[in-house]
């Protein structure tokens, strides 16, 4: 075949040559000179093509390149936002957990009953004034102690225990001053920074511990709201000691008191330096980045404040910036919190910023990272890819250029050797098919009708202990033996008949056989006919591809062997924990497999059902052993737990890989044929491997014995599944169920279905 054509082809080039040299040699012969070239508009368009193409795919590797950094850009900021939510709830963890401890105070039973007195008592500035000097708060508790609050012994009482429960609650917690570093002056008094303190209706000081702050200007300001019902804070602000300060004031109510409009009988009031408990929020635990930082800020006038600590030194509430400052991130953060900002930080480097509102505070909480440390390294592949896009296309360019001159340069040449070309290509041609199919793992060899060899390679030969040389010509019958020659030769004839390429899979010898040495050795191969066209030398053909597939045969029957064990293995799980439910999924999946094959349908669909009987209740192992021998009427909850079991298995196998739609046919197989399963699937929307299957579970599952009933009759059962074709099963698979009940002798082969197991293990 091969060389027909080389020669025909070749033959029709020389032609083609000699016509094309007869007018070159009359022009030079006359000896006139050439006309001055015109300008080929095909080549012109071909140039401006070629220019119009390599602008475009600049221009496509650009978009592309785009495209991937905005898509990592989108990426980051759905990993910046995931951080900052998560340090919003933090930081507002951290504020409920200080309004807790207020709450505790307000919510002391000792401490209502005292405030709800004290709210009662006459006023204590009628009292005389006392010659001595004293402080406002002594005074405070003298008067209370002669007279507020009960008078007497009992309000001494009162007094030093709320004290006390002031104290303590101060040491267990934050609001504490720091201990005093190096020697205190005697007679000096300590200024206070922190603490916590009681306040009356009128905001006025009751009882403090040592270290309370004066409730003066912004803390009585945030003691008004909170008597007005509000628990307020006091924004972080810079205290007497120079460190961060907050504040917290919530109201105390009347016993049986407290509903909304009400109005407090006093506060108690929380005072606290801001230290590392808050800062600490602030960091991603599990961070791999260098430059990435959580901040919190606050809007003041024009201006920006930076209330927690910096990366590059700078303390908490030491920094402030206009927010008009140019390309500033934090200010187009702040004034729209939940934005993603690409802009320069207070260092002025690059960086990519989320923000977040926190909750209960004028506070915006920041995320950020260095664009170079976000964006660097895929911005670097980037450029590196586009580069290379662009070498590529200069390359392929100059590629075309190049050659496109050297052929426009050597055509005249090319037309005087073709004819040697021609010549040549015959056995360059025979020598490049004959290395390519040697090298092939393959057998590749062409026959005619009659199974004569015209072609072989060497796998041929090798496999056949006959060399190269001596096959062609040969019949197949001599070369492979007249068995396999009989089974290659109708395959051969079909294709040359139809002239259409066809695949067969042949099995030959014994499976039980696997020395290759034997000539009864069992071997599968997979073969592929194409058909090739005859010329005026040689006739009408056959190239076959033959693979030799008996390994991935005998692995393929292995690996469902082992599936199959692993499957009965599975389900004797299931079936040992209910008798009554023993050897059910075996019976459905024997069942599934009759209908199917009564239904004509192939093989794969026909394992499918086998599959998904035999795994279908493997859900059930989830299932309460007591539920599955229940006796009495199930209740709708354990119906439906004990029905959706099927359910649970396809979880189970979800990543599991089988051959057919095992998965899907479990999934479906609660559907009913007329759309009100679980799925809303409707008639032939279901898969119909999950319709057999819902009538084989049906089936099986009323011809045999339950705890709760004994086994329904065969001619029972068809009537009953007869009834409910169209409505809840499909007629089809009902239909060659009962066919082969009644035809096949389904009633006597599976009359064993119902017998009662419990009774057969007590005869055992």
């Amino acid at each position: 075949m091969a060389f027909s054509l080389g020669r025909k082809k070749k033959n029709d080039e020389s032609g083609e040559s000699k016509s094309k040299e007869k007018p070159a040699e009359k022009v030079e012969d006359s000896g006139d000179e050439l006309p001055p070239r015109k300008v080929n508009k095909f080549v012109l368009a071909g140039g401006i093509a070629i220019a119009v193409m390599i602008v475009g795919a600049v221009i496509l590797a650009k978009l592309y390149v785009d495209e991937e950094l905005k898509r990592e850009t989108q990426a980051w900021q759905v990993r910046l936002g995931i951080v900052a939510d998560s340090r919003t709830a933090a930081v507002n963890d951290w504020i409920d957990g200080n309004f807790k401890v207020l709450r505790e105070l307000t919510q002391n039973a000792s401490l209502q009953l005292y405030m709800s007195e004290l709210a009662t008592a006459p006023d204590p500035n009628a009292a005389a004034p006392t010659s001595e000097p004293q402080s406002a708060a002594d005074s405070l508790l003298q008067g209370l102690d002669s007279g507020g609050a009960g008078g007497g012994i009992g309000a001494s009482a009162s007094h030093g225990f709320l004290r006390n429960l002031l104290i303590a609650t101060a040491e267990r917690s934050a609001f504490k001053a720091p201990p005093p570093v190096g020697e205190i002056a005697a007679n000096v008094e300590r200024v206070g920074v922190a603490g916590l303190g009681l306040v009356n209706k009128d905001a006025d000081p009751i009882i403090s511990t040592p270290d309370m702050p004066p409730i003066t200007g912004r803390i009585k300001e945030a003691v008004r709201k909170a008597l007005d019902g509000d628990p307020t804070i006091i924004d972080m602000y810079l205290g007497a000691s120079g460190e961060p300060t907050i504040g917290f004031a919530m109201p105390v109510y009347a016993m049986q008191e407290g509903g909304a409009g009400a109005r407090g009988i006093g506060a108690v009031v929380g005072i606290r330096l801001v230290d590392e408990t808050l800062w600490e929020q602030l960091i991603q635990p599990g961070t791999l980045t260098k430059t990435a930082e959580t901040l919190i800020v606050r809007k003041t006038g024009g201006k920006v404040e930076y209330l927690s600590p910096l990366r590059d030194g700078t303390g908490a509430l030491k920094r402030t910036m206009a927010l008009a400052s140019p390309n500033l991130a934090v200010s187009d953060a702040i004034n729209i919190p939940g934005s993603f900002v690409n802009n320069l930080d207070y260092a002025g480097d690059r960086v990519l910023m989320v923000s977040r509102e926190v909750a209960q505070v004028p506070w915006i909480l920041l995320r950020k990272i260095s664009t170079d440390e976000a964006l660097g390294p895929i911005e670097m592949r980037l450029n590196f890819i586009l580069g290379v896009f662009i070498a590529i296309i200069v390359i392929v360019a100059l590629t075309i250029l190049f050659v496109w001159k050297n052929a426009a340069s050597a055509r005249a040449s090319e037309a005087l050797h073709r004819a040697q070309v021609s010549l040549e290509r015959f056995e360059n041609l025979t020598k490049f098919m004959r290395m390519v199919t040697d090298n092939q793992p393959t057998q590749i060899c062409a026959v005619d009708r009659n199974t004569v060899y015209t072609f072989a390679n060497l796998p041929v030969a090798e496999a056949n202990g006959i060399p190269v040389t001596d096959i062609k010509g040969k019949n197949m019958a001599s070369v492979i033996g007249p068995v396999k020659a009989q089974e290659y030769s109708g395959l051969v004839k079909r294709v040359i008949d139809d002239f259409e390429r066809e695949q067969k899979i042949f099995s030959f010898g014994d499976p039980d056989i696997e020395d290759p040495e034997d000539e009864n050795a069992f071997q599968v191969v997979k073969v592929d006919g194409l058909p090739l066209r005859g010329d005026r030398d040689y006739p009408p053909g056959c190239l076959l591809v033959i693979d030799d597939i008996t390994e991935l045969q005998l692995a393929r029957v292995k690996s469902e062997k082992m599936m199959k064990e692993l499957i009965d293995t599975l389900v004797s799980v299931v079936d040992r924990r209910d008798p009554f439910s023993a050897n059910h999924s075996s019976r459905v999946a024997e069942v599934s497999r009759a209908i199917a094959q009564e239904m004509g349908m192939d093989d794969i669909e026909v394992k499918t059902v086998d599959i998904s009987g035999s795994l279908m209740n493997l859900g059930k192992i989830f299932v309460p052993e007591e539920l599955l021998m229940k006796t009495e009427n199930l209740s709708e909850d354990e119906r439906m737990l004990v029905s959706n079991a099927y359910l649970t298995t396809v979880d189970l196998i979800e990543h599991v890989t089988f051959e057919g739609p095992v998965i899907e046919t479990i999934r479906q197989f609660g559907e009913t044929w007329d759309g009100k399963g679980p799925l809303g699937l409707k008639e032939e929307e279901i898969i119909g491997t999950a319709r057999i299957l819902a009538v084989a579970n049906a089936f099986v599952g009323m011809v045999s014995p339950r705890a709760y009933r004994g086994a329904m009759p065969f001619r029972k059962v068809s009537d009953i599944l007869m009834e409910q074709s169209d409505t809840k099963f499909d007629r089809k698979p009902v239909t060659a169920l009962v066919n082969y009940l009644e035809n096949r002798g389904g009633m006597r082969r599976w009359a064993h279905f119902r017998v009662d197991p419990t009774i057969e293990d007590a005869a055992e």
